[in-house]
């Protein structure tokens, strides 16, 4: 890294190449937004290969490169095929944001095994495939920034009367700790490892929330609104950029003073 960089410079993403999980819209699309925003190629990936072909039209700028894919996080080969297109087409994978998740409320003695094992198959499993494949480059170049997708479920234990998400609760729970774990491993790599635990945000996973629970909710946040787009993408611009160089194994939350 360069000394005395200007704080334009600390934040400017030229040249990189970024996957982002789950990148079809919410929150994977926002933080692809601003991550482009600051010069970096993308690649988004998801299940439904239309919408991430759309959403990389959305996002798309003079000069940058972008690549949709179809990429169930969940599967193995799916993940390495994500990866090793990356790595061909666009040379190199810089930054990571492993942002795909899928959440189902109902409570634990109701849960069936086939859905407990979809829950952690999702946002457990498919964070461990995409890190270790993608890491494998960033060991190679001896560079990079992981962001692993948290919750504020899995840092404090969310009132019954608001959610019941056992299942998932745990699954990020694991996240926070795979990211300090694996931020002291490949400090000797000079890959950042670090995890965003974001609050209840206005999209289509908090509609329902909204809709049902909407005091519940507001009383919960102290700052009493939802995050938007722009609560997001200042903090996962950071964590991929130069500005966070200094910073490994945390969790950042995000979430308007829920857990505090």
């Amino acid at each position: 890294m360069r000394v005395n960089m200007s704080v334009f410079d600390l934040f400017g993403l030229d040249g990189r190449v970024a996957v982002i999980t789950g990148g079809s819209k919410g929150l994977g699309l926002w933080m692809a937004e601003a991550l482009a925003e600051a010069g970096a190629d993308i690649v988004l990936c998801a299940r439904k290969l239309d919408q991430c072909e759309e959403a990389a039209q959305s996002i798309a700028r003079p000069g940058m490169r972008t690549l949709a894919l179809r990429c169930d996080v969940s599967s193995e080969d799916d993940v390495k095929a994500l990866v090793d297109r990356t790595a061909t087409e666009l040379g190199r994978i810089d930054i990571l944001i492993n942002n795909a998740g899928f959440i189902w409320e109902e409570p634990l003695e109701e849960t069936s095994t086939d859905r407990w094992a979809r829950t952690i198959d999702v946002n457990l499993n498919g964070t461990f495939y995409c890190t270790r494949e993608a890491g494998r480059h960033m060991i190679r170049q001896n560079r990079g920034k992981i962001i692993n997708m948290a919750s504020i479920s899995g840092v404090s234990a969310p009132d019954p009367g608001l959610s019941n998400t056992v299942a998932y609760s745990a699954a990020k729970g694991a996240i926070v700790a795979f990211t300090r774990d694996l931020a002291h491993k490949w400090c000797r790599y000079n890959i950042n490892v670090n995890a965003i635990a974001p609050g209840y945000f206005a999209t289509k996973m908090s509609k329902y929330l909204v809709e049902q629970r909407h005091d519940y909710l507001m009383d919960a946040i102290r700052m009493k609104r939802l995050g938007q787009k722009d609560d997001i993408k200042g903090v996962a611009l950071f964590l991929a950029s130069d500005a966070s160089n200094y910073m490994t194994g945390q969790t950042v939350i995000v979430d308007g003073g829920i857990v505090l």
